[in-house]
């Protein structure tokens, strides 16, 4: 198969699925509304309080995007197994981890990337520095990636689960996703400090590229196991 017809494949598995995002809005806005509620909820509880506030919000940050980010991992492969697509998908000549890989960016981008976007706006309420808040804005661009690629073996391993599927999800991602978290806060609060962040950033980038190398594989053999 040429590149150029995995190229083609690639892009019209990423746009089914924003067709199908924007057809249930609501999914896609509860996921954002509720990382901007958890972020500003913690100003209002610990008030003016401006040293308080820089000194919790790279934390805050960085585990309402992960809480986030989780809330929509169910629904990464229930739709399509429910009607059945993801069977044909599993079936079809082409590769199984190219189509996961397209999900997979589908959902970082209806899901991680907006708060990615409003993260900066968010961080005002904790009055971050714009040097921190720029490093907020890198390391939740390496590391958001991380935790949809990180959760996509977990929804492709719970897949069909009945009942307690959510909370299984969460006890196998969430041991995962500590050192994303680790260093992703540890970045923002080192910027802040005034420390350097490129150590903190470099294992961002390379969490990612494992990620990316070991996430859409791992995915597909999990599906594959669901499915039989």
């Amino acid at each position: 198969m040429s590149a150029l017809t995995l190229q083609s494949m690639f892009s019209a598995m990423v746009q089914r699925d924003l067709l199908l995002a924007l057809r249930r809005r609501a999914d896609v806005l509860t996921t954002f509304f509720f990382f901007v509620i958890v972020v500003s909820l913690f100003p209002l509880g610990i008030g003016a309080q401006p040293d308080t506030l820089r000194a919790i919000a790279p934390g805050v940050v960085w585990v309402a995007a992960l809480l986030a980010s989780m809330l929509a991992l169910t629904r990464l492969y229930a739709w399509d197994h429910a009607d059945g697509t993801l069977e044909q998908l599993v079936l079809s000549p082409q590769p199984l981890v190219i189509l996961i890989g397209a999900k997979v960016l589908t959902h970082w981008l209806v899901t991680g990337l907006p708060l990615v976007l409003i993260a900066p706006l968010l961080c005002l309420q904790f009055d971050v520095p714009a040097g921190a808040m720029g490093v907020m804005v890198v390391s939740l661009l390496l590391g958001t990636p991380c935790l949809s690629l990180i959760g996509s073996i977990g929804a492709a391993l719970t897949l069909g689960v009945r009942g307690g599927g959510g909370a299984l999800l969460a006890l196998l991602v969430l041991p995962l996703y500590i050192p994303v978290l680790i260093f992703g806060a540890g970045a923002v609060s080192a910027s802040a400090e005034g420390m350097p962040v490129g150590a903190h950033l470099s294992l961002l980038g390379a969490f990612l590229l494992i990620a990316l190398v070991l996430g859409p594989v791992a995915s597909a053999a999990a599906v594959r196991i669901a499915l039989e």
